[in-house]
């Protein structure tokens, strides 16, 4: 620790990981939230993907991230958060074992017109104890529902958190880490008592 520094400066830093299937708003929530420059590892979608990934409902999408999404962002002069975007599309899913190591939760990013894409995610962490939640991107010209009818589609404990966001919008995907984190709180303070 340097010389002039206390215990009360230095933060925590959690690792935070934001999933779903393929073109839910992974890289756009990890972007708008990040107060560094994200990292990003998009590439252009070419004609070898074609048979391979499943591009409905997004047809219009020509990048796709092969690796990860890295943002940070500081909630408050205790925390900062390590934000990991993983890749969407099965094809890339053996670096999940890799980013998930040292995570403490998980965003599932899901999108209401491709609902059914969120299971593999959902399925992912719950196989490995890790503490999720469900944060619907709310696409424009997407089918709107409540949390309980997501929760009930999901087939989700009632204690998973589901919330409506805007991956475009900075607050919202605020608001969404602030509810992982109190969520992850919540369950450490239950194991401990």
């Amino acid at each position: 620790m340097p010389e002039n520094a206390s215990s009360a400066d230095l933060a925590a830093s959690v690792k935070i990981l934001v999933a779903g299937g393929f073109g839910v708003g992974k890289t756009t929530m990890v972007s708008s939230v990040s107060e560094i420059v994200p990292l990003r590892t998009e590439e252009m979608i070419t004609e070898l993907s074609t048979g391979i990934d499943d591009l409905s409902g997004v047809e219009g999408k020509t990048t796709t991230t092969v690796a990860l999404d890295f943002g940070r962002i500081t909630l408050d002069e205790k925390l900062v958060l390590y934000l990991f975007g993983t890749p969407g599309q099965d094809r890339f899913w053996f670096l999940w074992d890799e980013l998930v190591r040292g995570a403490l939760g998980a965003v599932v990013l899901a999108d209401t017109r491709r609902l059914e894409n969120s299971f593999a995610s959902i399925d992912f962490f719950e196989r490995r104890g890790l503490s999720f939640m469900i944060a619907v991107n709310c696409f424009d010209s997407a089918p709107v529902y409540t949390t309980e009818e997501v929760r009930d589609a999901l087939d989700l404990d009632t204690d998973t958190p589901v919330v409506l966001c805007d991956a475009r919008d900075r607050e919202s995907c605020k608001s969404v880490l602030i509810t992982l984190v109190e969520h992850l709180i919540a369950k450490a303070s239950i194991a401990v008592a």
